[in-house]
C-alpha cells in the first residue's frame, strides 16, 4: 500500500471557515461514494460547524486523563483499525496531552499517511514555525503550537481559506466564531483589522511561494524553456560597474508596482576572465540589492548575453533591465553590445529595459585577452591575410617591381600582420605561401621554383625563420594572457566563495544552490559514505531530478573527501572548470562538518550543563540536605532514648523540629524535581483560564501567617496559565521574599493589568540585589551574598522562572523603591488571545 495523500486548508486566522471547508469536502467525498471518516473535528461551539458533522462518521476519541482532569484526544490506533479512505483531522498543530500517542497531531497524521490512509487537515499561517517572530511582532502573541514547514510543504495539495478582515470581523460581531462575552475584547486585541490584513498577506505570500515551487518543477520537469508571466521576476543584468547601483533601483522600483514583485541581480561572468568587474563595487551592489529585498546570483558564461538569457527564463523572469552601453562610439564596430543582443534575442515573453545612467558612452577601457583562443573572427582574419594577402600582393608587385629585398619586406609583414591576427598557423601558412611567391616570380630563374643564387636561398630562410619566430611569440603570448585570465576568473568565483562564507551563508543546501546556479546545472547533491563498500547517502541536494544515489549517476562528479563526492546533472562541464568546482566541493565537505559539529558542540554542552547540575546536585546533597536529616535524626534518636525523661513540652518540641525538618527536606526535594524536568524539557503545561484570586492565595501556605500582604484586585483579567505552575511559581517567589526580609516587615504580593498582560509582583524590603547579580540570583545552584546554610540549594528563583517561560510568561527582577528587590511575573491576559477552541486544553488556546 503506498502512502496517503495530505490535503490542507490553510487560513489567515482562526474563524475564515476551514474546518467549514474540510467538512464540505468530506460531504462531498462521502456523495461520490468515499470511505470518509470523522477522526477528530472540533466545531468550536459554533452552529453552522456542527451541523456539518451530521451524516459523517466520526471515529470515537481517547480519553486520557491528566492532572485530575479528563480530556480527549485523536484515537489514532482506532483510526488505523477503521482504516477508511479518507480521515479528517483538525489543527493540524496541536500538542496532544501529556500521554498520547505522540506529542504532536501532525506527527499522528504521518502516521495515518504513512498507513496508506488519505488525510484533511487544517491550519493556520500563524503556526508555520518559521513565521513565529513575524506573527508575534504583529500581533504580540507568541504561538507555542507551531507545525514545522516541511510538513506543510509536503502537502499534496494546499489551499487557501480566504477571507476579508472586514467579513470575518462582521463574522465576530454576530457570534459565529465565539461566545457574545468576548467578542469584544477580540475586535479590540487580536483581531483589529491590521493584524488581519497583515496575516491574510503571509497567508497569500506563503501559498504564492508554495505554487511557484510547483511551477518551477513542473517547468523543470517538462523542460518547459518559454516563459510563463505568472509573476512580475525581474532580472538585473550586472557588468560590476557603478552604474549597477542605478540599475538596481530602477529594478526595484519596477517590482513595487506589480503585487509580488521580485528582483534577482545576475553578474555573469565569462570562463576565460574577460570582464574586470571590481570586487568592491560588486559587494556593495550586493549589498544594495539584498537591502530592497532582491537576491543576488553569480554566474558564469562565455556567451554573455546568451547566459543572461538562460538564466531569465530559467528562473521565469518577465523582464530584463539593462544599463546603456558604456561603450564609445568607434567601439561598436566590434558588434552591437550586449544589450541590443538581448533586446533582439529575448523573444515577445521577455521585455527587456535600456535604462540610461551617468556613465553611458564614456569608456569600458582596453579589452582584456580572450583566452585559449585569439576569438573566430581575429582567427578567420589571420587565415585571409595569411593565404589570400600573399597572392594580392604578389599580383600587386608584378605591376611594380620594387626589387628582391623590398618584396621579401613586404612578404615578411604581411606575415607578421597574419601572426598577429590569427597566431601560429595562419603565419607558417602565410610564410609558406609568400617563400613559394618569392621563389616563383621573384628570385632568378623566374616563374621556376628553383633558386640559382645561394644568397638568395639565405634569404628566404631567414624570412621563414622572422615569420615562424614572430608567430611563436604571438602564440605564447596568448596561451600567457588565457592562463591570466583563467586564474583571474577563478579568482573572482572562490572570492565570491569566500565571501559567502564570511557573510554566514553554511548552510549546506546554499552552498549547493550556489553550485548549481554558478556553473548552469539543473541539479546538485553531496553523497557520502562510511567505506568503499557501503552504499551512497545524500547529505543535502537541490534542483529536481538531484543524483542521490551514486556520483555515477551524475553528469559531473568531484570527489569532497575520502568518501564523499559533489554530483551535478544537466550538462558535462569542461576539464577546466573542474579545479574550481574542487574548491567548491572541499567548501561543501567543509561546510557539512561544521554543521555537525555545532550540532555536536550543542550535544557536549548539553552534557556538560547536565553534569554542572549533578555536580552542584551532589553538592546540595552532600550540604543542604544533611542539615535537615541530622535534625530529624536527632530528635529521633532524642524521643527513642531510654535514659531521658522528656516531658510533654519538651516531646512536643521535638516532633516540631521532626516536622521542620521533614517540612524542609520535602521543599528541597521538591525543587530538585521541579529543576530537573526543567533540565529534561518534560514540563508541558496544561493552559487555561485561571483567575489571580483563587491561585495566589494557595501559595502562601508555606509561609508564616501575617508576613505577606495581598492585593489582588477583583477587577483584573483572567490569565491564561497552568494553575499547578503558577502556584509553585508565586509559592518559591513568595518564600524567598519572605526569607530575605527584615523581621516584623511583610511581603506584598500586587498584581495589575497592563495592555494585553498582567504583572504580579512581589515586594521586599530586604538587602536587594545589585544589577549585575539579577540575573545570575536566576541561575540554579546560585545563592546572593551571605546566605545562610539553611537558605536552600538555590532553585527556588530558577525553578520559578523556568516555570514562569514554560507558561509563556517572564520573570525579572529589578529594585525596589526604598530599598529591597521586586520580583515582576509578567503573564498573558486570556483577552489577548482570543483563541477559537474554548479555553480548556493545553496548547490549543495561541490559535
Amino acid at each position: 500500500m503506498g502512502r496517503g495523500k495530505l490535503r490542507i486548508y490553510l487560513g489567515a486566522a482562526p474563524g475564515v471557515g476551514k474546518t467549514y471547508a474540510m467538512l464540505s469536502e468530506a460531504h462531498r467525498r462521502v456523495e461520490r461514494g468515499t470511505d470518509c471518516v470523522v477522526a477528530f473535528v472540533e466545531h468550536h461551539d459554533r452552529p453552522r460547524t456542527e451541523v456539518m458533522l451530521h451524516g459523517l462518521e466520526q471515529v470515537p476519541r481517547r480519553d486520557l486523563d491528566y492532572r485530575g482532569s479528563v480530556f480527549t484526544e485523536m484515537d489514532v490506533d482506532a483510526v488505523l483499525r477503521r482504516a477508511p479512505a479518507v480521515a479528517l483531522v483538525d489543527e493540524l498543530a496541536h500538542t496532544n496531552v501529556p500521554g498520547s500517542r505522540n506529542p504532536k497531531r501532525w506527527q499522528d497524521v504521518e502516521e495515518l499517511l504513512t498507513a496508506g490512509i488519505d488525510v484533511i487537515s487544517t491550519v493556520n499561517i500563524q503556526h508555520l514555525e518559521s513565521l513565529g517572530d513575524v506573527v508575534e511582532s504583529i500581533t504580540g502573541v507568541r504561538q507555542r503550537e507551531t507545525v514545522p514547514d516541511e510538513v506543510v510543504r509536503r502537502a499534496d495539495q494546499i489551499e487557501l481559506v480566504d477571507m476579508s478582515p472586514q467579513a470575518l470581523r462582521r463574522r465576530m460581531a454576530h457570534g459565529n466564531i465565539y461566545t457574545p462575552d468576548k467578542v469584544d475584547a477580540a475586535l479590540s486585541n487580536y483581531f483589529r483589522p491590521g493584524n488581519l490584513t497583515a496575516l491574510r498577506e503571509l497567508a497569500l505570500l506563503w501559498v504564492a511561494d508554495r505554487v511557484d515551487e510547483y511551477l518551477t518543477e513542473y517547468r523543470s520537469r517538462h523542460r518547459v524553456s518559454t516563459i510563463w508571466g505568472s509573476r512580475e521576476r525581474i532580472v538585473v543584468g550586472l557588468t560590476g560597474g557603478p552604474e549597477g547601483r542605478t540599475l538596481i533601483r530602477r529594478a526595484a522600483r519596477l517590482a513595487e508596482k506589480g503585487a509580488g514583485g521580485e528582483v534577482m541581480a545576475v553578474y555573469i561572468a565569462r570562463s576565460d576572465g574577460l570582464t574586470s568587474a571590481s570586487p568592491k563595487e560588486l559587494a556593495v551592489q550586493r549589498t544594495l540589492v539584498e537591502d530592497l529585498g532582491g537576491t543576488f546570483h553569480h554566474v558564469v558564461g562565455d556567451d554573455i548575453p546568451a547566459a543572461l538569457l538562460d538564466f531569465a527564463r530559467g528562473v521565469n523572469a518577465t523582464q530584463i533591465v539593462l544599463g546603456s552601453s558604456r561603450r564609445k562610439a568607434w567601439q561598436y564596430v566590434f558588434g552591437p553590445g550586449v544589450g541590443a543582443t538581448v533586446a533582439r534575442e529575448s523573444g515577445p515573453d521577455l521585455d527587456v529595459h535600456i535604462v540610461t545612467h551617468e556613465e553611458v558612452a564614456k569608456g569600458r577601457g582596453l579589452p582584456v585577452a580572450r583566452g585559449a583562443r585569439l576569438g573566430r573572427t581575429r582567427i578567420i582574419a589571420g587565415w585571409l591575410v595569411g593565404v589570400v594577402g600573399p597572392v594580392v600582393l604578389a599580383l600587386l608587385l608584378n605591376t611594380v617591381h620594387l626589387g628582391l629585398a623590398n618584396d621579401m619586406l613586404l612578404f615578411l609583414a604581411l606575415t607578421v600582420a597574419a601572426a598577429l591576427l590569427g597566431g601560429l598557423f595562419p603565419a607558417l601558412a602565410s610564410a609558406a605561401c609568400g617563400s613559394l611567391l618569392l621563389n616563383y616570380y621573384y628570385t632568378p630563374p623566374l616563374h621556376r621554383l628553383t633558386i640559382a643564387d645561394p644568397r638568395n636561398i639565405v634569404a628566404i630562410a631567414i624570412f621563414v625563420a622572422v615569420a615562424v619566430s614572430v608567430a611563436s611569440v604571438v602564440d605564447l603570448a596568448a596561451r600567457r594572457t588565457h592562463q591570466a585570465a583563467r586564474l583571474r576568473a577563478e579568482s573572482e568565483i572562490l572570492s565570491f566563495l569566500a565571501g559567502s562564507v564570511l557573510r554566514g551563508e553554511t548552510s549546506l543546501e546554499a552552498l549547493l544552490e550556489r553550485v548549481r546556479e554558478t556553473f548552469g546545472m539543473e541539479s546538485a547533491a553531496l553523497l557520502e559514505r562510511t567505506s568503499d563498500v557501503d552504499p551512497w547517502t545524500c547529505a543535502g541536494s537541490v534542483g529536481p531530478g538531484a543524483p542521490v544515489e551514486r556520483p555515477e549517476d551524475a553528469d559531473v562528479d568531484v570527489p569532497a573527501g575520502d568518501h564523499m563526492a559533489l554530483a551535478l546533472s544537466g550538462r558535462v562541464l569542461p576539464a577546466s572548470d573542474r579545479r574550481v568546482l574542487a574548491a567548491f566541493a572541499a567548501q561543501a565537505a567543509v561546510v557539512l562538518d561544521r554543521q555537525r559539529l555545532q550540532q555536536e558542540a550543542e550535544q557536549a554542552k548539553e552534557l556538560a550543563e547536565g553534569n554542572r547540575i549533578r555536580t552542584a546536585l551532589l553538592a546540595a546533597v552532600s550540604h543542604d540536605l544533611r542539615t535537615p536529616l541530622a535534625g530529624i535524626k536527632a530528635s529521633v534518636s532524642s524521643l527513642r532514648s531510654d535514659d531521658v525523661e522528656w516531658s510533654e513540652e519538651d516531646r512536643a518540641e521535638l516532633l516540631a523540629a521532626i516536622e521542620e525538618g521533614a517540612d524542609r527536606l520535602d521543599h528541597l526535594v521538591g525543587n530538585l524535581l521541579d529543576m530537573s524536568r526543567l533540565q529534561t524539557g518534560t514540563v508541558t503545561p496544561l493552559i487555561r483560564e485561571v483567575d489571580l484570586d483563587e491561585v495566589v492565595p494557595m501559595a502562601l501556605g508555606g509561609v508564616p501567617e501575617d508576613s505577606v500582604e495581598l492585593d489582588i484586585p477583583e477587577t483584573l483579567p483572567m490569565v491564561d496559565v497552568d494553575a499547578g505552575l503558577l502556584e509553585r511559581t508565586v509559592a518559591n517567589l513568595v518564600e524567598n521574599a519572605v526569607k530575605y526580609s527584615p523581621l516584623g516587615t511583610s511581603v506584598l504580593v500586587s498584581a495589575s493589568a497592563l495592555a494585553d498582560r498582567v504583572e504580579v509582583r512581589v515586594v521586599d524590603r530586604g538587602p536587594g540585589v545589585p544589577d549585575d547579580a539579577k540575573e545570575r540570583i536566576f541561575e540554579p545552584f546560585q545563592r546572593y551574598g551571605d546566605a545562610p546554610r539553611g537558605a536552600g540549594v538555590g532553585l527556588g528563583l530558577a525553578v520559578a522562572r523556568g516555570f514562569a517561560e514554560a507558561m509563556g510568561g517572564t520573570l525579572t527582577a529589578e529594585d525596589t523603591p526604598g530599598g529591597g528587590l521586586t520580583m515582576v511575573l509578567t503573564l498573558r491576559a486570556v483577552e489577548s488571545l482570543h483563541g477559537p477552541a474554548p479555553l480548556a486544553e493545553a496548547e490549543r488556546l495561541t490559535t
